[in-house]
């Protein structure tokens, strides 16, 4: 396994649909949608590039013709850094594809997606270092409520409620080898199953569903159960600064996305 990870960006559409935001802005993928000047995509591999100097980028696209314009897309071509893999029906097929044709050099994998044009590559190195000397198979970011909302009032409006914390995702992911695959089966019909009652029931078994649904879980606990009924060791890495929570789902997260792009980037 390599000490510098492999960087996964999940740019495609989802389900194959064209999204409503990429459809109002007149382009084909949500990707290309621009934000203070740049392209999604842009954005986020601006942050990929220099995280990891020596590693491949791989982009999980529909048509890779659609990014082929991008200025970091042809600096990653030119130094021979850029995979595009073909983007599949739902998240975890497009990893599990993106993985297979990365091979052996796949692992370790960070994740992201092409909408979070706030993660930068001081957040990439972090996770990477606390996550390889750990001991857990997947590492999920996080922030909490309070965090995020210092970062913006209206940076995220639903969490992930348990009995000691308030939680919300980063949309950047941690994976250790081909057996930590298996714990992005929870998001195989989609990122956002722990707000659907049937995905939990699915993912974790219905008592699981229960003890989340009462508050009954620690966030701790939490994961313990995910990761035994996953058969992978998944862990929480908490980020303090609340705006990375923050990505281009819609309209209201677009404006907030690029007022924070505005005071950090530019």
């Amino acid at each position: 396994m390599n000490n510098s990870p492999t960087l996964l960006v999940l740019a495609g559409k989802r389900d194959g649909k064209l999204d409503p935001m990429a459809a109002e802005a007149g382009v084909s993928h949500k990707c290309r949608i621009p934000i203070c000047g740049k392209a999604l995509l842009q954005w986020v591999l601006e942050a990929a590039i220099p995280a990891f100097p020596d590693t491949k980028i791989l982009v999980s696209i529909h048509d890779p013709m659609v990014i082929a314009d991008l200025p970091a897309v042809i600096e990653l071509e030119k130094a021979g850094r850029l995979m595009i893999c073909q983007a599949q029906a739902g998240i975890v097929e497009s990893v599990e594809y993106a993985a297979k044709q990365a091979g052996d050099s796949a692992w370790p994998m960070v994740i992201t997606t092409a909408d979070n044009v706030l993660v930068t590559s001081e957040l990439m190195r972090d996770v990477h270092s606390e996550a390889l000397a750990g001991d857990g198979d997947a590492v999920i970011v996080l922030s909490t409520r309070e965090a995020i909302q210092a970062a913006h009032p209206e940076g995220q409006r639903r969490f992930y409620e348990f009995s000691d914390a308030a939680i919300s995702n980063c949309n950047l992911f941690w994976l250790r080898n081909a057996s930590a695959l298996k714990a992005a089966e929870a998001f195989r019909q989609g990122g956002q199953f722990i707000k659907t009652k049937g995905r939990i029931a699915k993912a974790f078994g219905i008592i699981n569903l229960i003890r989340f649904r009462l508050g009954w879980w620690k966030l701790d606990t939490a994961f313990k159960a995910i990761s035994r009924a996953l058969g992978a060791r998944v862990v929480p890495y908490m980020e303090a600064d609340g705006a990375y929570a923050v990505d281009v789902d819609n309209p209201r997260t677009y404006a907030i996305a690029e007022i924070l792009l505005k005071q950090r980037k530019l």
